[in-house]
């Protein structure tokens, strides 16, 4: 239990569930609660990677500033087991996307999401481009859902997610900003530095809020 603890730690648990949660609910929207729970389930396998891959990447950077609450760094898994894991996950993820509800249509545009975060955490967040995987990723979680049913994403739901997902990257690094820019991770919002990061999210979090009421 203690390393099932650790995994689910390691996964970034929070977002990982806000995530899923958001897939469940979207796939019920389009289907029906059957369904809804195997596309979560997808969903959530996919996230594991991103989470996953994110703290194998920055273990040496967590250690270095003793983030404690990691379980790399606490300990509670090692790195070569979290790996493992990693690895598994990869080949289970795109079974479970691909030949589930979604399809494969559905199922390669949720991995592309997939694949934007794993670009995010060994290159994009380096670099000015670092909302660019954020913008992808959650455009492609509801739009992948619509697919699988042979929708045409609307406006509203692929550039709201696009602009919601950015606005997300843009507060999840405030917590470690001065840390990230001491390690010489210089994303979008650790150039923009703490109060550009706040403005920019407020400004993309009014921008969707207004694009889902005129757009619907």
């Amino acid at each position: 239990m203690s390393k099932i603890a650790a995994l689910l730690k390691a996964s970034h648990f929070g977002p990982t569930v806000l995530v899923t949660t958001i897939a469940f609910f979207f796939a019920q929207y389009y289907w029906w609660e059957g369904p809804a729970y195997l596309i979560a389930f997808g969903v959530f396998l996919g996230q594991l990677i991103v989470g996953w891959s994110n703290d194998l990447y920055d273990f040496q950077d967590d250690l270095s500033h003793q983030r404690i609450k990691k379980p790399l760094v606490a300990q509670a898994i090692s790195y070569n087991a979290l790996r493992k894991w990693t690895f598994w996950m990869i080949p289970s993820a795109f079974f479970a996307n691909l030949f589930g509800p979604l399809g494969i249509k559905g199922g390669l545009v949720y991995m592309l999401g997939i694949a934007c975060g794993v670009g995010y955490n060994f290159y994009f967040k380096f670099t000015a481009l670092s909302p660019l995987p954020y913008a992808v990723a959650f455009a492609a979680l509801p739009s992948c859902i619509a697919i699988s049913k042979e929708i045409t994403p609307p406006l509203w739901m692929w550039l709201g997610g696009a602009i919601f997902g950015v606005a997300a990257h843009f507060i999840n690094v405030l917590k470690d900003m001065k840390k990230d820019q001491q390690s010489g991770i210089r994303g979008l919002p650790q150039r923009l530095g703490s109060v550009g990061s706040i403005i920019t999210a407020a400004v993309l979090i009014i921008a969707g809020v207004l694009l889902l009421l005129y757009s619907r």
